[in-house]
């Protein structure tokens, strides 16, 4: 059967033939019965017309009901870059649209004013934090508490910044990308336990030993221009009775002579040297009972001492479970050997990743071994006769110290005692 064709002009001139309709579309059916379309006019006129023939209440219902659903099952996706003094976050729909940026202060009001704001917004599913360990400890361990599920986000690297923009807004939405697509899946530390206790004694520690080395060094540097008379009273003194001689200098109450002056830096400093000893003798009483209260099976292991055992207490953390397996918590140590094969060349370069204090403590471990265990001598003899050198042997015991003390360290830990108000 033919279809009957009607021709029309278009705009530009040219003829095109459509084929006829027995019934016109709604554009069509405002227009007058045999009336041509072809002006913009008319067709203004035509479409005002049609406007008001819609029915909107029922396109009102329409948008409220959709509006509703969308309100109820929109999952949303945080990314947070953390700051000092203000946290800015970029919430993402479940197809990575943009749905709003908001910045905050850093306090409670702020972390509860930036949920409050989400869930406005949809259903939190996820939330990327950078700097959990750092300016994003207290919006974690909210979150946390909230039963929000949170991932740890890596602050992006140097060479993306400068091929794209750096912004606060910026690292925000890259943060929640990052955890929509599945690239960020760490679990932040729960940073409210034994382990946490830990880390903040043994950071006060260093700090106290780094400062003790200091004003030893210094004392030794006094008495290289130092008045000969005194110089050669005291060169010859090892630190700690050149620091007991110092202490005890009787001197005025004001310097006249350089003889005097020095005599006064060198009691000062012999002094301050003495309050680091003391501080850092109270800090390690301290850490030796939380140490042993936390893992005591960790310290009977042979080789492992209070400070090696906080150092890999706090590279795994209060939550162990976020570890998936000893590859990683290897990886994680820095002693997960990497492939570097190539054609009939099979071999394995060192990890120079991971935590570089938690690595220091299976190296200490493994030298303690080296020179005592018996089976850890024999493993030593059996792998220099394969032409293995010591390097690369201590990177093998290394990784094998790492596999034994993973499945103590997942153990949970001891909980905290209850301390009731007095």
């Amino acid at each position: 059967m033919r279809v009957p064709f009607r021709r029309f002009v278009g705009r530009t001139g040219g003829r095109r033939l459509a084929p006829h309709r027995a019934k016109r579309d709604f554009i069509g059916e405002c227009f007058p019965q045999g009336r041509s379309g072809r002006s913009c006019v008319r067709l203004v006129s035509v479409l005002r017309r049609a406007y008001k023939l819609l029915p909107f209440d029922i396109l009102e219902k329409i948008d409220v009901q959709i509006a509703d659903r969308m309100s109820v099952e929109t999952k949303i996706t945080l990314g947070v870059d953390t700051h000092k003094d203000t946290h800015v976050a970029v919430a993402l729909d479940g197809l990575g649209r943009h749905l709003g940026t908001l910045s905050v202060p850093t306090n409670t009001t702020g972390y509860r004013e930036l949920l409050g704001w989400a869930r406005e917004l949809g259903i939190i599913e996820q939330v990327g934090v950078e700097g959990t360990g750092s300016f994003g400890a207290g919006l974690a361990r909210l979150l946390k508490a909230e039963g929000i599920p949170t991932r740890e986000v890596i602050r992006p690297k140097r060479r993306d910044q400068y091929r794209s923009s750096k912004s606060d807004p910026i690292d925000a939405e890259a943060a929640a990308r990052a955890v929509l697509a599945g690239t960020a899946t760490g679990k932040p530390k729960d940073a409210d336990g034994q382990v946490e206790m830990i880390r903040a004694l043994r950071a006060t520690r260093r700090s106290a030993v780094k400062a003790r080395t200091q004003a030893a060094n210094q004392m030794k540097a006094l008495l290289v221009s130092a008045p000969e008379e005194l110089r050669a009273q005291l060169r010859d003194l090892s630190t700690a009775r050149l620091v007991c001689r110092a202490s005890r200098f009787r001197l005025g109450e004001n310097p006249h002579s350089v003889m005097a002056a020095t005599k006064l830096s060198l009691r000062s400093v012999a002094r301050r040297y003495q309050h680091l000893c003391e501080e850092i003798h109270e800090l390690d009483e301290q850490l030796d009972r939380l140490v042993a209260e936390a893992a005591s099976e960790l310290m009977a292991v042979d080789g492992v001492s209070t400070d090696t055992a906080a150092s890999l207490l706090i590279t795994v953390g209060d939550n162990p479970e976020r570890l998936n397996s000893e590859a990683a918590f290897a990886n994680l140590c820095g002693v997960a050997p990497i492939p570097a094969s190539s054609g009939k060349t099979i071999r394995h370069r060192l990890n120079i990743r991971g935590n570089r204090d938690a690595n220091r403590a299976l190296y200490v471990i493994a030298l303690g071994r080296m020179g005592r265990d018996e089976r850890t001598k024999a493993y030593v003899a059996k792998r220099t006769a394969e032409g293995k050198s010591k390097r690369e042997i201590i990177r093998c015991l290394k990784r094998y110290i790492a596999r034994e003390l993973y499945r103590i360290l997942v153990q949970p830990l001891s909980p905290l005692p209850s301390v009731s108000a007095p």
